[in-house]
């Protein structure tokens, strides 16, 4: 492999998945590995998408965000859905003679579009490598999904698992390649925190409340209905407390609201039901003295990574990677999956024994152990 990689443009690399004009999670992520390795001396070639999902399987209003900047050297030329694209974006990323080819993945249902395109670049000489995210959709676990995560994982030649659940996955899977692993870094793009109190004022939320922030999409594996059914519990003893609901609903909102409704929480939940833009991340986390990941399920969250850049304690669910990432009782609490006495409990013990300031600082903390230089760090000994 030294030899192949010699003859090629050893600090050339493509990166493969969504970025901007993409927005979400994945997009952030692949944008900020790719600035990381430019200030590593990497040359970067950046191969997304035309189409990154059919409209009729997408949820939102948009799959794009107007306000990203698109980073240099960046080629739309995968349609999930159109073969002809991967064999023409295999060529193409080919023809820039890189060390590498890194794909994000997350979900199988690129599987099909990655596989085609790692199977032609390898045959082209290409060292196919993949940043894993996810091995299974968090929602379910059909019989073929196996199969289609195979098909593409199993042709890397490196993984990097961002969780010590994903690693296991990929082991569980039959993968022969070596399994790296790093922690999902903390996001720094969204800007600096600003003063709380101005932040609640541009946000219309009382500036004496106690906040509570779920933020991002809105789908089931989330746990958003833990948290509303935790909350009347959380309000017998903390009147003061608000949670706001910041990001888009990806499942039927009317549902949501109808609990909120029967639940008698109307006064105490403000649902800003929309996709949130990067300029205005700030003002929630801001604004929040306690950010809520109530999941039923999951990997790793990137919302928790946000909250350490923010300095925001975390109260999260026992499940997949968010305990690695929340160390109970020093930046936040980790309470069991699906139990809202639990959850309620947790957050009444959080306001009434004054422990924001302390965890505060462990998140300051956890925000040093998430640093993107491990990340990148291990990307280049994976790539070495």
């Amino acid at each position: 492999m030294r030899a192949e990689v010699s003859e090629r443009t050893c600090r050339r690399i493509a990166l493969v998945g969504p970025a901007a004009p993409f927005r979400g999670g994945i997009a952030q992520f692949t944008d900020t590995v790719a600035e990381g390795l430019r200030r590593r001396d990497w040359s970067v070639y950046m191969a997304t998408f035309r189409r990154q999902y059919p409209k009729m399987l997408f949820p939102g209003t948009s799959q794009f965000d107007a306000g990203r900047p698109v980073a240099p050297d960046t080629h739309r030329l995968i349609d999930s859905i159109g073969p002809a694209t991967w064999i023409a974006a295999a060529r193409k990323i080919a023809e820039q003679r890189p060390a590498a080819a890194l794909f994000q993945y997350w979900t199988p249902f690129f599987a099909p579009a990655y596989g085609a395109m790692a199977r032609r670049l390898a045959a082209r000489g290409v060292r196919v490598a993949a940043i894993v995210h996810n091995v299974y959709p968090h929602e379910r676990r059909h019989g073929f999904v196996s199969p289609l995560a195979g098909y593409f994982l199993k042709q890397c030649g490196g993984l990097l698992a961002l969780s010590d659940l994903v690693a296991a996955d990929l082991q569980a899977l039959g993968v022969d390649a070596p399994v790296h692993r790093a922690p999902h870094p903390v996001y720094g793009h969204f800007g600096d925190p600003i003063p709380r109190g101005e932040a609640r004022r541009r946000l219309r939320i009382p500036e004496d409340a106690e906040v509570l922030l779920f933020f991002g999409f809105v789908r089931a594996y989330k746990g958003l209905r833990t948290l509303l059914r935790a909350l009347p519990r959380v309000l017998a003893r903390r009147p003061a407390a608000r949670l706001v609901i910041a990001g888009e609903f990806y499942e039927d909102e009317r549902a949501y609201r109808d609990l909120i409704a029967s639940l008698g929480l109307e006064d105490a939940v403000l649902v800003r039901g929309e996709y949130i833009p990067e300029s205005q991340v700030g003002l929630y986390f801001s604004a929040a003295n306690l950010v809520a990941q109530p999941y039923d399920s999951a990997t790793q969250s990137g919302v928790v990574q946000t909250a350490w850049h923010f300095e925001r304690p975390v109260v999260t669910t026992d499940v997949g990677g968010l305990a690695e990432a929340v160390a109970d009782g020093v930046s936040g609490y980790v309470t069991p999956p699906g139990d809202p006495e639990a959850l309620a409990d947790a957050i009444i013990r959080y306001f009434e024994e004054g422990r924001e300031a302390a965890f505060a600082e462990g998140a300051r903390r956890e925000r040093e152990r998430f640093s993107w230089g491990r990340l990148l760090d291990s990307l280049e000994n994976m790539l070495d």
